[in-house]
């Protein structure tokens, strides 16, 4: 099996090249949430690409919908009916690989997301109907019902209205089943956030009666898994984990500024990128082990 740094590459390397090929896109997000999302969906997610309507499976929502090509990537390499024609033409009319990710589309997208903050909003419904499927459900030595909801959100997710009804909700209800991971890199399309969003998030999210995992290094497959299993074991309460990243991270020149957020890298930038994460294979090119 391939090596976790490898698969967390496989993922950066096919979100550049996908966004590149499209002459648009956000690269910088899929390639700064590599990491955590290569521990989330080998250790955790429990999901069947052969049938990706499953009742009990686990759900993901990509709130930060703009870096869609985080969750093609993870599909196609996980098995799903994504075949790798249908990430090259990302973005374009009719393919399976819409800019934003929409619901029933695309096999194994749980929801439409775009608008900032509406992806944790749709979270937070699936978390508050396993619960309620749960109670109605399940009797002892039975749990029928017995999944948790996973959310990537970002910045703007937070910075957006929506996200805080929500998320107050979200702690009213102790929807322990409930994971969100947020994208604490700094940047927006508009370049370093501290200029127009200074909240002091963990302390907000532990008000709103969320059990909060302060920072998490996002690029620390180690830290990563600790802080989930963490997070799984607080039942009574939905958590957050603060995750710092590096936007657009293995990009020698980008990374870390807002010009890997929305816009390919460029040619040029992704072969050095490429030489700097030590991928070797051409575009979409990703090795059979």
């Amino acid at each position: 099996m391939s090596s976790r740094k490898e698969l967390a590459n496989a993922i950066r390397a096919l979100s550049m090249d996908a966004v590149q090929k499209a002459k648009s896109g956000h690269p910088g997000a899929p390639m700064g949430m590599a990491d955590i999302a290569e521990v989330l969906w080998r250790d955790f997610l429990n999901h069947n690409p052969n049938n990706p309507a499953w009742a009990d499976r686990d759900r993901f929502v990509l709130s930060n919908g703009h870096g869609s090509m985080l969750i093609y990537s993870l599909l196609h390499l996980t098995g799903y009916d994504l075949p790798i024609e249908e990430l090259k033409n990302f973005r374009q009319l009719h393919s399976k690989t819409p800019g934003h990710p929409e619901v029933g589309y695309t096999a194994g997208v749980e929801t439409t997301t775009g608008p900032l903050g509406q992806g944790i909003a749709n979270a937070v419904g699936m978390a508050i109907a396993e619960k309620t499927l749960a109670a109605q459900f399940n009797r002892p030595g039975h749990d029928i019902v017995d999944h948790y909801t996973y959310a990537f959100m970002g910045d703007g997710c937070m910075m957006e209205g929506i996200s805080h009804e929500v998320c107050s909700l979200a702690g009213t209800l102790k929807l322990g089943k409930l994971v969100a991971f947020y994208d604490d890199n700094g940047i927006s399309i508009d370049g370093h956030v501290e200029g127009w969003f200074t909240d002091d998030t963990a302390k907000r999210f532990e008000a709103y009666g969320w059990h909060v995992v302060r920072g998490v290094d996002g690029h620390d497959a180690d830290a990563i898994k600790r802080a989930v299993e963490e997070a799984r074991a607080v039942t009574d309460k939905p958590s957050l984990l603060m995750c710092k990243t590096i936007i657009g991270f293995g990009s020698p020149n980008k990374a870390g500024t807002h010009d890997s957020h929305g816009a390919p890298l460029g040619d040029a930038e992704i072969a050095l990128t490429r030489e700097a994460l030590g991928w070797k294979h051409a575009p979409f090119d990703i090795p059979s082990d």
